[in-house]
């Protein structure tokens, strides 16, 4: 299940900014956080080579969001408000503070 969105903060120990969810492998890349070099051969004669560094996937069991409001972990919790013009609108809520997240 997708609970954390592109944009939030999330880590376990370390913090850092959600650049991509990948729903369909359950993977979420995080800015600072599984860096890997990629090894580059030179394109043409007289290059050099490059170790390009860049940030690999994390499963989301490893990554756990970090609430705007209370600046804390938490897990995510749901609730369904009423609106006139939408209807029924399904948020996503702070399981410490109670505040809405989005």
């Amino acid at each position: 299940m997708k609970k954390n969105k592109k944009g939030e903060k999330g880590g376990k120990g370390n913090q850092g900014k959600v650049i991509e969810v990948i729903p369909s492998r359950e993977m979420v890349v995080v800015e600072g956080l599984n860096m890997r070099f990629k090894h580059v051969r030179p394109r043409r004669e007289g290059e050099k080579g490059q170790r390009i560094e860049f940030p690999a996937p994390l499963h989301v069991s490893k990554v756990i969001l970090i609430c705007p409001r209370c600046s804390q972990t938490t897990r995510v919790g749901y609730q369904l408000l009423n609106s006139k013009e939408k209807g029924k609108k399904k948020i996503r809520i702070c399981k410490k503070c109670k505040q809405a997240i989005d």
